[in-house]
């Protein structure tokens, strides 16, 4: 590792003088009530919101794990990053439901469209998975970024950057976030750009790297029999991962749900689409290009969580080298920013407004604030925790989502496709998934103790990819059947929240939200996705 000299730091305070400039312009503007303190009063354009959902999916976590899935010959989780596909789904089919019932959150969404019990049960739970994963996991991998980076001891500069990032989403809110995200995402997507060519043109190019991992190496799709990556359960999960990440979880579509209307929402999440495509490109390349370095011996690192930042530091010249290095940093902020921010929505609008339903509006904006300061404190707390993680970061991240995703995944879905589901079969659906999502949880982390000819150790020693498979089956029956033996759900539950229950007018203004060019480029994207998919064949 090289470490930074005068000018790379000179080039990471021009743009964190740039951002903390942002930030005030933002904290300086009228914040009085919930809908701009949260969703930044519900008039940002549709490059803001496309960027900001870029920007929050891809945080530190994604720098280090994905380069590492390159370089530990993990390439079939490329699929997890190919979701542009996803993320045109929630333009084109979620979005719209979410606008016209007017909600912050998606718990709030649930209680429209079935009853106030799965609105309470997701936010609970949504809470507790963010801070178990998302926090924990950001922190973790944003300490060996800025260790490795600024060659400062790990916790001081995992430490400083979550209370840094904490200072801003606090004050500033969710205005504050979305805008300083879209300064991040041209920075990220510029220094991983610089250094993947930068990276190509040294080894030799494209045909050099497939010469040395072998075309094998570079295949993403395994036989069905695979024990790790099995190719149908792998395209099965992944999607149900995708469907909840990117369409029904807070995280991700608060973000479209700050945009001005659907039109420029819809924009912004094709626009996000786009900007998917990316990962491949900036993360994934980079940590292939660092393995044939090292089996050419140029290189060496410890761990393929390290292949990014060992990369960048021994080959970007000076100047640039910062730049990649504020982008780093970047993501590691605007991931968190992103998800202390989600955290204090869902805590503010469905957990403390609903006890307490005439707080004034000041005062919720003052209780998201403190949550989010307690957000920040049980972060911090959880990284020793995290720092017991071992192996590729990337897949342990994938392996508790599937986990999570598929009860949530199963009622957003069957509540908007079949109006027939019910607020019965949405409580039940969410209560079982959540229990055997636990348990499978606990019994992995236990199956050293179990007997192995038992069901439990079976159920334990499932590959993850075909447990999540099978789960998401379990979810759409228990939801169905559940609905179908008690009583349909009134009109009013499903009026406009459903297929087949918007009326004429709504579906007027939706078909004025979108014009040819938006159809064109959605198609387009698709298009590229299945190239993708096509060229990592290994052949």
């Amino acid at each position: 590792m090289k470490t930074l000299d005068t000018l790379d730091w000179v080039c990471i305070a021009i743009y964190f003088l740039i951002l903390i400039g942002i930030a005030v312009w933002v904290i300086r503007k009228k914040q009085n009530n919930t809908e701009d303190y949260f969703l930044a009063g519900r008039n940002v354009g549709w490059f803001v919101v496309g960027a900001s959902i870029f920007a929050s999916n891809i945080g530190s976590e994604h720098v280090v794990g994905l380069a590492g899935a390159g370089a530990g010959d993990k390439l079939p989780m490329l699929i997890y990053e190919i979701h542009a596909w996803v993320v045109l789904m929630l333009g084109w089919v979620f979005l719209p439901f979410y606008a016209r019932s007017g909600v912050f959150t998606m718990p709030e969404f649930l209680e429209k469209r079935f009853d106030a019990r799965s609105r309470w049960i997701l936010s609970v739970f949504s809470i507790i998975a963010y801070v178990l994963t998302k926090i924990s996991v950001t922190i973790y991998a944003g300490g060996i970024v800025v260790s490795a980076l600024l060659g400062i001891d790990f916790w001081t500069g995992a430490i400083a950057t979550v209370v840094l990032t904490g200072v801003y989403t606090i004050l500033g809110g969710m205005r504050a976030v979305v805008y300083t995200e879209a300064l991040q995402a041209v920075i990220l997507v510029v220094g991983a750009a610089a250094l993947t060519f930068i990276g190509l043109d040294h080894v030799g190019g494209w045909s050099e790297i497939k010469q040395t991992v072998t075309p094998e190496y570079l295949n993403m799709w395994r036989s069905a029999s695979d024990p790790d990556f099995p190719w149908p359960s792998l395209v099965i999960t992944s999607t149900i991962v995708g469907i909840w990440y990117w369409c029904t979880d807070q995280y991700i579509v608060q973000r479209a749900l700050t945009a001005k209307n659907i039109k420029e929402g819809r924009r912004g999440t094709i626009f996000g689409a786009l900007l998917k495509l990316l990962p491949v490109f900036l993360f994934l390349v980079p940590g292939i290009i660092a393995l044939t370095l090292k089996m050419k011996g140029e290189l060496h690192w410890d761990s393929p969580d390290e292949a990014f930042p060992v990369l960048m530091s021994n080959l970007l010249p000076s100047g640039l080298r910062g730049l990649v290095a504020a982008g780093l940093l970047a993501a590691l902020m605007s991931s968190l920013a992103s998800v202390f921010n989600s955290c204090s929505t869902l805590f503010t609008v469905d957990i403390y407004k609903k006890l307490r339903p005439n707080t004034p509006e000041k005062k919720l904006v003052r209780t998201g604030q403190i949550a989010t300061v307690i957000t920040v404190i049980i972060g911090i707390i959880w990284i020793p925790i995290m720092a017991n993680i071992s192996g590729v970061l990337y897949e342990y991240l994938q392996k508790v989502q599937t986990y999570i995703s598929p009860p949530i995944a199963a009622v957003f879905l069957l509540g908007i496709f079949y109006k027939r589901i019910n607020s019965q079969g949405a409580f039940v659906t969410l209560i079982a998934g959540f229990v055997v999502g636990a348990l499978r949880l606990i019994m992995e982390l236990g199956k050293s103790s179990l007997d192995p000819d038992g069901f439990f150790f079976k159920m334990a020693d499932m590959n993850f990819l075909t447990f999540g498979a099978w789960f998401f089956l379990f979810c759409v029956i228990i939801a169905i059947v559940t609905s179908l033996l008690t009583k349909a759900p009134s009109a009013e539950k499903v009026k406009n929240l459903t297929f087949g229950t918007v009326t004429e007018e709504e579906k007027a203004n939706n078909k004025n939200s979108y014009s040819t060019i938006d159809i064109i480029v959605s198609l387009a994207i698709v298009a590229v996705v299945i190239g993708i998919m096509i060229f990592f064949n290994g052949k």
